[in-house]
């Protein structure tokens, strides 16, 4: 049985990014390429337990066995040597990309806590998304009461878009929960109205708001000297004024 994201793309997807973009051939429609999932455990390098458990979870959260990563050089100052398993990653391709990307943005991204949205920013030019998750509680195939540490992940996710604009059609389209931008997403045409009006520098009412605040003034016009009063200004100096004292080089002393 194929992922229901499949059938959705073919159906749905594919029409909608050529009328947008306006390709004239259906290969050349993007799609997803690739999504990997991985795991750093620096920590390993001094208790090696911690590498078992991310195996674990990364096997049961993606539904296949990772790989375990390796140091390719020694650094002192972090004490790794060359050769040590530093952590785990797993490439996802097929119906099992597909599930795992279903089940990232309709069960797991929802549960992370004050989820407002995913930024549009994370792309890397050629249309591929990166995203870092901090917890792995998020998905549900992870036992709460076997955890012994979190650990974050990333995930990117590699599409065949040419372009940032095309990657971000296409996963809009597949479903993911990108941030709404300034004034997008209101359904109220009031404050719709409202937020344009604000961002072209008006007040709710339409009238502008710039009129009301004074033009900025020089620092130089702004700064007043500070008044003296007259019996200070006259009063005579305190102490007398120091005088050149010469004194005899001893040159006419006969």
């Amino acid at each position: 049985m194929a992922a229901r994201l499949i059938e959705k793309y073919q159906k749905t997807v594919v029409g909608v990014l050529t009328k947008e973009f306006g390709y004239k051939n259906v290969m050349a429609v993007p799609k997803l390429d690739k999504i990997t999932v991985n795991i750093g455990m620096g920590e390993a390098t001094q208790n090696a337990k911690l590498m078992d458990g991310a195996v674990n979870e990364l096997t049961q959260i993606a539904g296949q066995k990772p790989v375990i990563t390796k140091a390719t050089k020694s650094i002192a100052q972090f004490k790794l040597r060359e050769g040590q398993s530093i952590g785990c990653m797993v490439t996802l391709r097929g119906d099992r990309m597909y599930e795992f990307f279903d089940r990232l943005v309709n069960v797991a991204l929802p549960r992370v806590r004050d989820f407002r949205g995913l930024s549009t920013k994370s792309f890397d030019g050629r249309g591929n998304y990166t995203l870092g998750v901090k917890d792995q509680l998020i998905f549900p195939e992870i036992d709460y009461s076997k955890v012994d540490k979190t650990k974050g992940m990333n995930i990117c996710i590699t599409t065949t878009a040419r372009t940032d604009a095309e990657g971000l059609a296409l996963l809009k389209q597949m479903g993911m929960p990108f941030r709404a931008a300034y004034g997008e997403g209101l359904k109220d045409g009031h404050h719709r109205k409202n937020c344009e009006r604000r961002k072209a520098g008006k007040g709710p009412q339409g009238q502008n708001a710039q009129t009301s605040v004074p033009p900025p003034q020089p620092l130089l016009a702004m700064w007043k000297a500070p008044r003296v009063p007259a019996q200070v200004r006259n009063l005579p100096p305190l102490l007398p004024q120091a005088r050149p004292q010469w004194r005899d080089s001893g040159c006419d002393q006969g």
